[in-house]
């Protein structure tokens, strides 16, 4: 990046109006904690589900141990959405701690507040995201 891209660069950042105030950075960073806090009980408390299915057929019928080995694809499956979402969280966490919080990374523009309240961990605006 050549020096004047760099200054050009830093004058429109300060140029732009402050839409994330330390509240509101505050509020985003209790909310994803605590959503963070609520998977991995989640996950602990639906570890049973995950177990392998006994291949003993004389215990149970044919059409149980059917059901228990469905409800057991949907518990790894479900796991393996909240480990992606614990994910997300965690890159959210480390854009506050960049104070890169709330900013595209297409574009680099502010994030609106109210996409932010609904979906705390989106890393586009939404005319990115549209694209």
């Amino acid at each position: 990046m050549h020096v004047d891209e760099r200054t050009d660069k830093f004058f429109r950042l300060l140029s732009r109006p402050i839409i994330m105030q330390k509240i509101d950075i505050d509020c985003f960073f209790k909310k994803l904690q605590n959503h963070a806090k609520e998977l991995k009980s989640k996950i602990y408390d639906a570890r049973d589900f995950r177990k392998p299915v006994a291949l003993d057929q004389q215990n149970i019928g044919r059409l149980t141990r059917a059901d228990a080995l469905q409800v057991q694809a949907m518990a790894v499956e479900v796991e393996r959405r909240r480990y992606f979402e614990l994910e997300q969280i965690n890159r959210a966490l480390k854009r506050i701690a960049l104070d890169e919080y709330g900013q595209c990374l297409s574009c680099g523009e502010d994030i609106d507040l109210a996409r932010l309240d609904i979906i705390p961990t989106t890393m586009t605006c939404i005319q990115c995201a549209e694209v």
